[in-house]
């Protein structure tokens, strides 16, 4: 089953949609998993969009530990990927499938930093601010382990929380650069390969008194 310019994958890119995204310079990238903690709960879906507003699905497998053209892709130092929380997607990416994300820009830190004059930072709340869209998140909270059949509503789920990031990332960019908050989020996403290291090996409270 799939959507509209939404494609879907078993196990990995296939060599021309990875050409394709090679050509652009932002990318969104999200993750579905099984739960919120890459050391139990497995890896099942990962989704991909570019500017131009082709995305994809791929479905990654029980046990499967490797998605070589996923890994070229999303290691690709001239290509920005975007996400909504990174810092657990670039977690479960890594434990699951050995990919070191970067470069990388995350659309609630730059909402954190930039949107100091709301308290809600949620994907749903920043595009309906920054997009005037309402998602629809009731298939958030599903089980997506049952990769090979995937509801239409589950796969219209993962295709809108990645088809909007590309759009929010560059206005949330003119925003920060506007309040002089453009350097502030370079160092913090900067730091996130360093924090999800420390995520992983279960270190929660480092940085506490």
């Amino acid at each position: 089953m799939s959507l509209p310019d939404f494609q879907v994958f078993d196990g990995d890119l296939s060599d021309q949609t990875l050409e394709t995204y090679l050509q652009a310079e932002v990318l969104a990238v999200d993750t579905e998993t099984m739960g919120l903690l890459p050391q139990r709960d497995r890896l099942c879906l990962v989704q991909l969009c570019n500017p131009s507003g082709q995305g994809c699905a791929i479905r990654i497998q029980k046990g499967q530990r490797s998605a070589p053209n996923l890994q070229q892709l999303l290691e690709q130092p001239t290509l920005l990927k975007v996400f909504h929380f990174a810092r657990f997607d670039l977690a479960t990416l890594r434990y699951h499938l050995g990919i070191q994300v970067s470069p990388v820009f995350c659309t609630k830190i730059a909402s954190k930093l930039a949107r100091t004059y709301s308290p809600k930072h949620g994907l749903k709340d920043v595009v309906l601010e920054l997009e005037q869209v309402e998602l629809d998140k009731s298939a958030q909270s599903s089980d997506w382990g049952n990769v090979a059949s995937l509801t239409e509503q589950q796969l219209r789920y993962a295709a809108n929380d990645v088809r909007y990031l590309p759009k929010l990332q560059a206005k949330l960019t003119n925003m920060l650069q506007r309040e002089d908050r453009w350097e502030l989020a370079q160092a913090c996403f900067n730091c996130l390969p360093t924090i999800v290291s420390l995520d992983l090996l279960q270190y929660p409270n480092v940085f506490e008194h």
